[in-house]
């Protein structure tokens, strides 16, 4: 047997390939659409013309939907496979060997095709933030063909690349930018979610409408849920123009409105007090229910006999809600008030004891509900001694209701947010789990945005970022909010169990497996530089996670590591993969490494195949990795690998 190699173009050494599972899919369901040419495999749009009654429609025709320019190129970035990598940052993480949240830096974009193999139909509750469009909120970059050189440009690793900049009016694509922007972004968010999963988008009044379009395209309008409206402030702007804007939306969309469940929420005590008990009725507290229906009909149009001896009719174009008989049987049960003189009109008392303590939550959101601005800038200055080192904060308890509504309570659902900010989001999750004994993880990623300290809006922050000893970005801050959060909770005892608080903080860059990028000039000094596969410089650690991103691994898996004939070698999720990334393996030492490897495989009672990875360069000769992957089949260790 022959280790495998695998090289920059190899699948193993890319994110999901979005367009071959589609292809494949659609072959699964009709054969006959797939076809193959000198250009490769492709569908065969005739064939699926007839399949569908020819109802298909070309650009030219004109048809409902929201179109701009950029879409169709939008849609193709959503599809195009990633290349790069997420590299492992221990010493900026807080439990790394134990958490289960991931807190990622790097191009949303980028970073959304990468979790695509190990997250894909995963995650329970999604919610983001992303720029308003106002014209002097952050604008992601419109050229994504290479969002690594962005994210790169934008952390003062090289010269070029797109920067980022306000998306103004003056520009001509004033809402293309912002859509070219969104829409891959949310392609790529749906593949991510649970048949049960729902996305909770914040925005205001310049983008709303355009965004229930976009979701509309994306998700299905038949999973639109709902339109929440936020009240971010809790009082009037008295400089404002024309109306004093108190409000933000919050647009929820089902992956598939059928397995959606919306959470009810817990009733109020105030809203018990609208149950009393003035005749002292043994059922306990009640409220009075209207008898009237507002149609008539004729067979519920008769006179009630009232205590007081008056009769009463229903009103005009009305009728009473019972029958005559049911009616009698429901005085005679006492469930009808006549008032305290048996003299007003009838009323059908509904008792607490048989309503249900929980309520579906309302498309209002007050600020004593879900919290305000103003109260998420406190809660900041709360954490950041005094400084408010973010200028448009969401509040945790906007955060938290949302959490509410969209999680199980006390469960272990899976939450992304993908412009994070200052990480109320992961923050908001940390606190719900300690309220109601919850699991929930999270995932949020943030670009690290360079902060300007000559920029009036961004100094506080830039300065703030200084005086910890960190780099001027935005993901900074949110990491270090999470910091700070977990070190003032960790020392309280009171909740009684110990709690996820911690997150593994990973980094986007450019993959470790080096492509091939020949110098036409000189071929020959080319093909000396590529003799090593992987980049210089990258760790056995940043090699391992990406080996876990490509194979679809999770990111939080366990990882357990053993010194097999001296070499160090990974297990990860029990044995479903093994690495040895040591960058030198003798002949006489492949054979103990192969049987280690095998062994301790066997005492982790590994069930299913297993992958070992292994360096291809490390090996002596090739006899040694020969050697090695024959034993390795031979105990059943058959998908052996080498970069």
């Amino acid at each position: 047997m022959t280790l495998q190699n695998i090289d920059a173009q190899s699948p193993e050494a890319k994110s999901a390939d979005l367009i071959a599972d589609n292809i494949a899919r659609l072959r699964a369901l009709f054969p006959e659409l797939v076809t193959e040419s000198g250009k490769g495999v492709g569908i065969n749009v005739d064939v699926l013309k007839a399949l569908v009654g020819d109802a298909a429609v070309t650009d030219a025709d004109e048809k409902y939907g929201l179109n701009w320019h950029g879409k169709r190129r939008a849609r193709q970035i959503a599809l195009t496979p990633s290349t790069g990598t997420l590299r492992p940052c221990p010493e900026e993480s807080i439990d790394w060997d134990t958490t289960q949240n991931l807190m990622i830096e790097g191009d949303n974009l980028e970073v959304l095709k990468l979790l695509q193999k190990s997250y894909a139909g995963k995650v329970k509750l999604i919610y983001i933030d992303p720029p308003y469009n106002t014209g002097k909120d952050f604008v992601y970059p419109d050229s994504f063909q290479d969002s690594i050189r962005n994210y790169l440009a934008l952390t003062g690793q090289t010269e070029d690349g797109a920067k980022v900049s306000s998306n103004t009016d003056a520009s001509g694509r004033f809402h293309t930018d912002w859509l070219n922007m969104l829409y891959p972004r949310l392609k790529l968010a749906r593949n991510l979610m649970r048949d049960s999963g729902l996305i909770f988008i914040s925005i205001g009044d310049a983008e709303v409408a355009n965004l229930r379009a976009v979701c509309d395209e994306i998700f299905g309008s038949e999973n639109f849920v709902s339109t929440i409206v936020w009240q971010k402030k809790y009082g009037p702007k008295s400089d404002a123009k024309f109306f004093s804007e108190s409000h933000d939306f919050i647009v929820v969309y089902a992956r598939s409105i059928e397995n959606a469940n919306i959470v009810r929420l817990a009733k109020s005590e105030k809203q018990n007090d609208r149950y009393t008990n003035p005749d002292n009725d043994p059922r306990g507290p009640w409220k009075a229910g209207d008898v009237l229906r507002n149609e008539a009909r004729d067979y519920a149009i008769y006179p009630v006999r009232l205590p007081s001896g008056r009769e009463v009719m229903p009103p005009p174009n009305t009728s009473w809600r019972y029958t005559k008989e049911k009616f009698a049987e429901l005085v005679s049960d006492n469930r009808i008030w006549f008032g305290r003189d048996g003299d007003a009109r009838p009323a059908y008392k509904r008792f607490l004891s048989e309503v249900s303590d929980t309520i579906p939550a309302e498309t209002i959101w007050t600020h004593a509900d879900a919290g305000h601005n103003d109260g998420a800038k406190k809660e900041l200055r709360s954490i950041f001694d005094g400084q408010a080192p973010f200028d448009t904060p969401k509040p945790t308890k906007l955060i938290e209701r949302i959490l509410r509504v969209g999680t199980e309570t006390g469960g272990q659902d899976l939450v992304l947010d993908f412009f994070a900010g200052s990480g109320t989001t992961a923050h908001a999750t940390i606190e719900i789990n300690l309220e109601d004994g919850g699991r929930r993880r999270f995932i949020i990623v943030q670009l690290p945005e360079q902060l300007d300290i000559e920029d009036r809006d961004q100094a506080e922050a830039a300065k703030f970022c200084d005086s910890i000893g960190r780099p001027r970005n935005l993901g900074e801050i949110a990491k270090e909010r999470l910091r700070r959060v977990a070190l003032s909770l960790i020392p309280d005892s009171s909740y009684g169990v110990e709690r996820d608080m911690g997150f593994r903080c990973l980094k986007l860059d450019t993959s470790n497996i080096r492509a091939w990028n020949p110098n036409a000039n000189d071929l020959k000094a080319s093909l000396f530089d590529h003799l090593e596969h992987l980049e210089p410089g990258r760790s056995a650690d940043d090699i391992l996670y990406e080996i876990l991103l490509k194979l679809g691994l999770d990111l939080c898996v366990p990882i357990e590591q053993q010194t097999i004939a001296g070499k160090r070698v990974h297990s990860v999720g029990g044995g479903v993969l093994m690495a040895c990334l040591a960058e030198d393996i003798k002949a006489t030492e492949s054979e103990a490494l192969a049987l280690g490897m095998a062994a301790w495989r066997e005492a982790l009672g590994t069930v299913g195949d297993t992958t070992a990875v292994f360096r291809d360069n490390a090996f002596q000769n090739d006899v040694a990795k020969s050697n090695l992957a024959a034993i390795l089949e031979q105990h059943g260790i058959k998908q052996v690998r080498s970069l």
